[in-house]
């Protein structure tokens, strides 16, 4: 958007579509839309339904250990001391339990018992389907693009996220420059004194996060990493400049081994 005429006229809808229309017309606009119809659509569903399902689940952990905060003294007592593991499997039990109880006047135990018991069979359903979408999505990977679990640092989920960020175009990145799309493309910055470089935190945040998580694994495990790493601190560059070095560095390395990548053919 121009954002002289978006102060100038505001922002509204009709504008906005506006604005996309003379862009188009004018040949500004080159972007291509997604096929949506390739393996990387389906690792978009599966994404999706995994971190609706995670959380989920993350906010019904909270939730038991909110409730004992505020029950019974004795209940509490029972359940201190546990884990979450034992701690859920212990609760789920109370839902058997209490179903058994004859029909009569409700208590505020019982009730609790039987809202911790729900709760603790909610946390096993929501870990029962990300188990299960990360298996569909492990087999995706495996598939469309065992290369990059070859990869040092990517897994299955690192995996997916990259694919989801070149979409059906990896004609979009550059073999020599990092994306854009992603945070890793540099910024120029002056203290006024010395021009400097650092990492383009907007984008995509996924891709931002998954090239995070490659790059520290490397620097935990990989003795090439950790050795690049020594010499240019030797050379005086900080952390921060060496790990936007790596994170371009596996941006281009992640570039060439999914270009090859196509999407399906519609059906």
């Amino acid at each position: 958007m121009d954002r002289a005429d978006r102060r100038r006229r505001g922002k509204s809808d009709p504008l906005d579509a506006q604005n996309a229309a003379r862009a188009v017309l004018s040949g500004r606009a080159c972007a291509r839309a997604k096929a949506g119809d390739g393996p990387v659509q389906i690792a978009r569903m599966y994404k999706l339904t995994k971190a609706s399902a995670v959380k989920a689940r993350t906010q019904t952990i909270h939730q038991p250990k909110a409730v004992l905060v505020t029950a019974d003294p004795a209940l509490r007592e029972e359940l201190a001391g546990l884990g979450n593991a034992e701690l859920f499997r212990t609760c789920a039990r109370f839902t058997d339990a209490s179903s058994r109880v004859e029909a009569g006047e409700e208590s505020v135990l019982q009730a609790t018992r039987i809202t911790l018991g729900l709760l603790a069979s909610r946390i096993g359903q929501l870990s029962e389907q990300i188990r299960e979408v990360d298996a569909r999505l492990t087999w995706l990977v495996e598939r469309h693009a065992p290369q990059l679990l070859e990869v040092v640092g990517v897994g299955p989920d690192t995996a997916v996220t990259l694919l989801i960020t070149v979409g059906d175009n990896p004609e979009g990145w550059t073999a020599r420059r990092p994306s854009p799309r992603c945070g890793v493309s540099p910024v120029e910055r002056s203290s006024g004194r010395r021009q400097f470089r650092r990492l383009n935190r907007g984008r995509d945040r996924q891709a931002n996060a998954a090239l995070h998580r490659i790059v520290f694994t490397r620097l935990r495990v990989d003795p090439r990493t950790q050795d690049y790493y020594e010499r240019r601190i030797k050379e005086g560059k900080t952390r921060r400049e060496i790990v936007r070095c790596l994170k371009g560095y596996a941006a281009r390395e992640v570039f060439h081994l999914v270009k090859q990548l196509r999407p399906a053919p519609r059906s």
